[in-house]
């Protein structure tokens, strides 16, 4: 299982603890096919802070089209960040958005390669 972490040298903190627990009963090809897929999938959590900066620009939102959170960044476009009262609490919170769009790829990428390795 080492050798998967090694491959994702990113994870730490909070998202280490959730994918270890998510592929701990991964065989090593399963653990392998994860580690691919998720890589592929995941967000940085620098990328969305420089994402919601541009929001002080007047390029508010992007930060939530990159999220999968359309409706607001739509929203946050056509209010300017919600009077950037919105950009600064997601600066403030970037981790936090980045965490929780991690750990739903993850479970799908989870799931998707147990479905996969069952077939």
């Amino acid at each position: 299982m080492a050798n998967i972490f090694q491959q994702m040298p990113f994870l730490e903190g909070e998202e280490l603890l959730y994918v270890q627990e998510l592929i701990k009963d991964f065989d090593e090809s399963r653990a392998q096919q994860f580690a691919s897929v998720y890589s592929s999938r995941r967000k940085d959590p620098t990328t969305i802070m420089i994402l919601t900066l541009l929001g002080f620009l007047g390029i508010a939102g992007i930060q939530r089209f990159i999220l999968d959170q359309i409706g607001m960044g739509i929203l946050y476009f056509l209010t300017a960040g919600l009077c950037l009262i919105g950009t600064i609490i997601d600066l403030v919170n970037y981790r936090k958005l980045a965490f929780e769009y991690n750990s739903r790829q993850a479970q799908q990428v989870a799931s998707l390669v147990k479905n996969f390795s069952q077939n």
